[in-house]
């Protein structure tokens, strides 16, 4: 049975549960739909990626089951962005240099020690490797998630470029809006921004570019060479008005943290 963590986030005191999903951290929608003061956590909750949720069977007060949908980092972060509550910027805050750096360093979210006391040997050699396998996944799924946070944390400059998963959440600071990075990559197709092999038509060259990124070879080491999509402030306007936004588009690329 799926074991919950129930602690109190600082700014309001209203608990949060959170759960251990191979190894990553996932929270209960609906209490932070609670915290952010989302009325409809329901429709918000189904209006994420199917990736960022999950239904997972909780036991309530009266010992009875019950479906309960979770979200992952991501997934909070998009909830993050749509909420206008002055806490969303202090929850975020906590998410990210509280809740991700302790999992960072641990493979889990503890709001107390916890330890596991090896009795032999073995146990402890056996200890020792599932805590260093912990915190490579932990540090591999930080990495994943850091384009994410720092899309709160840039202020965009005139000349300033995203990639299409940063676009994503800074477009859904709107409430009209609701996208993610699949979705967006089939928005721009469709919008003939780019092609099947998302090379960008030159009738949108100004909103969309590409960037050469290096990277090392998960298996071989070696080191690699793609190109990567990057949405400019201009495209970021114009998608803001193709996709029906209503909030001012100043606002989203505001500094935040």
């Amino acid at each position: 049975m799926t074991e919950l963590q129930r602690f109190e986030f600082p700014g309001t005191g209203q608990p949060v549960r959170t759960v251990l999903i191979d190894g990553e951290p996932w929270f209960v929608g609906r209490d932070a739909c609670e915290i952010l003061g989302i009325a409809d956590a329901r429709a918000s909750l189904n209006l994420l990626d199917e990736d960022e949720r999950d239904s997972i069977p909780v036991t309530d007060s009266m010992g009875r089951q019950q479906m309960t949908i979770v979200i992952n980092e991501p997934g909070l972060y998009s909830l993050i962005l749509r909420s206008r509550k002055p806490e969303a910027k202090a929850f975020k805050r906590w998410v990210t240099h509280d809740v991700l750096p302790a999992i960072r360093k641990t493979g889990s979210y503890s709001a107390g020690p916890q330890f596991e006391i090896p009795r032999t040997y073995a146990d402890a050699l056996e200890l020792a490797a599932r805590q260093a396998r912990a915190i490579d996944a932990a540090n591999q799924r930080m990495a994943e998630l850091e384009p994410a946070a720092h899309a709160w944390d840039v202020l965009a400059s005139a000349h300033g470029d995203y990639s299409v998963r940063e676009a994503a959440f800074i477009l859904n600071r709107d409430p009209a809006i609701s996208t993610g990075q699949n979705r967006l990559f089939g928005t721009l197709r469709d919008l003939r921004m780019i092609d099947a092999g998302n090379t960008p038509y030159a009738t949108h060259q100004r909103h969309v570019t590409l960037r050469s990124r290096h990277y090392d070879h998960p298996r071989t080491g070696e080191p690699q060479l793609t190109q990567q999509v990057r949405i400019t402030v201009d495209g970021l306007r114009y998608l803001h008005k193709q996709l029906g936004g209503t909030a001012p588009f100043t606002s989203l690329i505001g500094e935040v943290a």
